[in-house]
């Protein structure tokens, strides 16, 4: 059986805010600090990108940041995103370039999570693009103010799908709607460890997983299908054991591999 060969964890940026939009009517009041992650992924046929962060240029130039950040009209105001947190930046570290990323899979497309495509592009990044039908349409509704569609609109070639598929050998796309209309999750087999489930944004926390709580913000209020998305990556894991990763819990990446360092 094919498998991957290695991943890379790596942090894009750092965000302040309220808990609660983390967990579903919990933590009101309380301020985290969370990460924001893509994932590198080593496989036999090439490289994989899941998710590419934030849009650097929005965050630091003013005109930019006021448009896109005002606090006034966006909750807690921009990330924190230092110059070597760029994608490009980390893959120079690595002795790449953009151009050695052969597929870029976005889990949804919230700017923290599509946000990077453009600059990728501008460094001679090729690779196709997958998303979901549905992603994109929730994004074209303008219902959710967190889509920031100047961030992929114009930045393809997209490869659109429609639910789960293999992605590649060892990778799959596993269909994990709530937080977002076509949210999706990512099983990896590994050549040492265990599998590893890169949850994304179905479950920030690791109390999202534990306590099979919704993220704060869902499309349309389905929290009750946030809910069945983190109970069928919990069934995943234990069926085919397997350690599912959140996607914006600070301890838990704190328990990572740092990079240069990866997971086998």
């Amino acid at each position: 059986m094919k498998r991957a060969n290695r991943i890379w964890p790596l942090l894009t940026a750092t965000h302040r805010y309220d808990k609660s939009i983390s967990t579903h009517g919990r933590g009101m009041g309380q301020m985290i600090e969370a990460p924001i992650l893509a994932y590198l992924i080593e496989t036999p046929n090439g490289r994989i990108l899941y998710d590419v962060g934030c849009d650097y240029r929005k965050i630091h130039d003013p005109a930019l940041r006021a448009r896109y950040y005002d606090p006034a009209t966006f909750a807690f105001g921009a990330p924190e995103m230092a110059p070597e947190q760029r994608l490009p930046r980390h893959l120079a570290r690595m002795g790449l370039a953009p151009a050695d990323i052969d597929l870029i899979f976005i889990g949804h497309l919230h700017f923290d999570h599509a946000g990077g495509l453009g600059e990728l592009r501008a460094c001679g990044c090729g690779a196709e693009v997958h998303v979901q039908q549905a992603e994109l349409d929730a994004a074209d509704s303008g219902e959710d103010g967190v889509y920031f569609t100047h961030d992929f609109r114009g930045h393809g070639p997209f490869c659109v799908q429609d639910g789960e598929y293999q992605v590649a050998g060892g990778v799959r796309a596993v269909a994990t709607p709530g937080h977002t209309a076509g949210h999706m999750s990512m099983w990896i087999e590994l050549p040492k460890g265990p599998p590893v489930i890169l949850a994304g944004d179905a479950a920030d926390l690791t109390e999202n997983i534990e306590d099979e709580v919704a993220p704060g913000g869902c499309w349309r209020g389905g929290y009750a299908q946030a809910e069945d998305s983190i109970r069928k990556l919990k069934a995943l894991a234990r069926e085919q054991g397997g350690v599912i990763w959140p996607n914006h819990d600070m301890a838990f990446y704190n328990g990572l591999r740092r990079f240069p360092g990866c997971h086998e």
